[in-house]
């Protein structure tokens, strides 16, 4: 079930290229974390309010699958879908070549809210953060 969707363009610039002059798969994270960052400013919860709130998400599972190389100058559509929200976040992202459509990138993630302090697993999503899923769910 897709709670929220977010996407955004990226141009590969030269320095996401690695010597073969393709896309190194490391810059792939960045991407994923380009998409991520309007998903949470979608949802109007992001890492500033995370702070606030005294609490984390970090990664805890990554799965890629690298279908396709992008190359120098390339534009991608990248796009982070919400899956799950609790007990963590699962965050499903598609990367398409803009002008084809065509799906070069897939990849999961899975974040764990912890607490700051503690170090501890929240399996509960903030209050804020449901409450900006659910504004998105009334327009």
């Amino acid at each position: 079930m897709n709670i929220a969707e977010a996407e955004t363009t990226i141009e590969v610039q030269f320095y996401d290229l690695d010597p073969m002059n393709v896309v190194w798969h490391g810059n792939y994270f960045k991407f994923m974390e380009i998409a991520r960052c309007e998903l949470l400013k979608k949802i109007e919860y992001n890492y500033d309010d995370m702070k606030l709130d005294g609490i984390m998400y970090p990664i805890a599972k990554t799965e890629m699958k690298f279908i396709k190389s992008a190359t120098f100058g390339q534009k991608l559509t990248v796009k982070a879908i919400l899956e799950e929200l609790e007990p963590g976040l699962n965050i499903k992202y598609i990367i398409k070549d803009s002008a084809t459509n065509e799906v070069l990138f897939k990849a999961k993630t899975m974040q764990i809210c912890v607490d700051v302090k503690s170090g501890k697993s929240l399996y509960q999503a903030p209050e804020k953060f449901k409450r900006g899923i659910e504004c998105l769910k009334n327009i």
